[in-house]
């Protein structure tokens, strides 16, 4: 009942914190003129939402901060070596989407930082993630429970570590092309990290993650009011790169690496379907969808985009689910 409790307070204070950071965020985006530059190339259905605030990814990362806050003030939660990893990582990610958006609308297109610019950021933040996971215990190795493997990895996990943030963050902000479709995913996501994260009782401050990532779910649903078909607020890549990054993150310190595939299977789909348009593209010079993102694909044939957010969220609910009777159970 205990564990029920403490779920049920990190949900609200999100929730509530993130409504309250709402109404307070996206009137001043719009004063200070941070809104969202819609490509022609998308359709003339996302035309209409050409000048939305972005930058809403401020209206669950804030007071998921002020909570963590609250609650290490109050003696609700220690602060431990994974915790500051989760945040580290949750604040960066989101530091440099932010620096993405601010271009972006500075010069009004959709460039942001350039490529090579944005991985060497990146391979900083997971370096700094792997001297702190290593110098705290942490076993550079990939466990496979299901087949009762182990496999040491020694220095090159801290390239596993890189790849599954770029991945991850990448694959979330590819996501993010529809009303409440990142956002929504993203709180299932969260939710059955959160629920894995209570049984992994050997790990040191199991109970902290779990709570962020329920923290966070709150904040998520608080940000879905605004965000929700018809969006007040973009997320940007401020929210969605903080929301791939820290969700990763949450994945390799539980050592659930395998089971972010099947989590954030909805994304991996994603992310593959711009990945086989780009070479069929470019190698075959014809197109395997009629547009990617796949939820663009769903468009082009006609689907309204609430319904497309609906069988997503079905898909990476039954996912999750899948997850956690893996994760938690089996």
């Amino acid at each position: 009942m205990l564990i029920l409790a403490k779920t049920a307070l990190a949900m609200m204070l999100g929730f509530i914190f993130a409504i309250i950071c709402g109404l307070i965020t996206i009137p001043l985006l719009k004063k200070i003129n941070f809104r969202q530059h819609v490509s022609s190339l998308i359709g003339e259905r996302h035309l209409k939402k050409e000048g939305t605030p972005t930058m809403g990814g401020v209206i669950f990362i804030i007071p998921v901060l002020i909570t963590i806050i609250l609650l290490y003030i109050r003696g609700s939660i220690t602060l431990n070596h994974n915790l500051i990893i989760t945040l580290f990582v949750f604040l960066s990610y989101g530091l440099l989407g932010f620096i993405d958006d601010w271009l972006k609308v500075r010069y009004n297109n959709n460039q942001g930082l350039r490529i090579s610019t944005k991985f060497l950021l990146q391979m900083c933040i997971a370096l700094v993630f792997f001297y702190i996971f290593m110098k705290n215990g942490g076993e550079p190795v990939l466990r496979i429970s299901s087949l009762n493997l182990v496999l040491p990895m020694g220095w090159s996990f801290g390239l596993f570590i890189l790849f599954l943030l770029v991945g991850t963050s990448n694959a979330v902000n590819i996501t993010d092309g529809l009303d409440g479709l990142c956002g929504g995913l993203c709180v299932i996501a969260f939710l059955a990290f959160g629920i894995i994260t209570w049984s992994t009782t050997w790990m040191e401050g199991y109970q902290e993650i779990a709570i962020f990532c329920f923290v966070l779910v709150g904040a998520l649903l608080g940000f879905l009011l605004f965000n929700s078909n018809p969006a007040k607020v973009f997320m940007g890549d401020l929210g969605s790169l903080s929301l791939g990054g820290v969700m990763a993150t949450v994945a390799i310190i539980t050592r659930h690496e395998l089971s972010l595939a099947l989590i954030g299977g909805v994304f991996v789909v994603e992310t593959l379907s711009s990945m086989i348009q780009i070479i069929a593209i470019r190698k075959f010079h014809r197109k395997v969808f009629k547009m990617a993102p796949l939820h663009h694909h769903f468009e082009q044939v006609g689907w309204s985009e609430r319904d497309i957010v609906k069988v997503f969220y079905v898909v990476g609910l039954l996912l999750a689910m899948a997850a956690i009777t893996y994760g938690v159970w089996l």
